[in-house]
C-alpha cells in the first residue's frame, strides 16, 4: 500500500511541476540564462544517471566491466562511429571483460 501512495504522490507532484511550468511568464522563459539552463540540464542529468548506473553498486563505488564498456563507447564516440556501432562496441567490450575477469 505504501508503494502505491508513493507512486500516486509522485504522479501528483510531477503534474504540479508541469502545471507550474505552464504558468511561468513568457518573459522569464525568454531570458538567455533560462534558455541555456534548459538546454544543458537534460545533458547533465543524463550524464549523472549514466555515471551512477555505471559506477555504483548499491551504496558502494564499483569499477567493473560496465566501466570498460562505457570507456570503449566513449572512444567510439570520439572516433565518430555510428550510434549502433557505439552500443555494439560497448556490449562486446563489457562482455569480453566479464568473460576474462569472471
Amino acid at each position: 500500500m505504501n508503494t502505491w501512495l508513493a507512486i500516486g504522490a509522485t504522479a501528483v507532484g510531477c503534474y504540479l511541476i508541469k502545471y507550474l511550468g505552464l504558468l511561468a511568464p513568457a518573459g522569464i522563459l525568454e531570458r538567455p540564462l533560462v534558455k541555456r539552463l534548459a538546454a544543458l540540464l537534460p545533458v547533465a542529468l543524463l550524464a549523472a544517471l549514466t555515471a551512477q548506473q555505471t559506477f555504483a553498486d548499491g551504496q558502494h563505488l564499483m569499477v567493473d566491466a560496465r566501466a570498460a564498456g562505457v570507456a570503449a563507447a566513449a572512444v567510439a564516440l570520439v572516433l565518430r562511429a555510428p550510434f549502433l556501432l557505439v552500443i555494439g562496441v560497448a556490449v562486446v567490450v563489457a562482455a569480453g571483460v566479464r568473460a576474462l575477469g569472471g
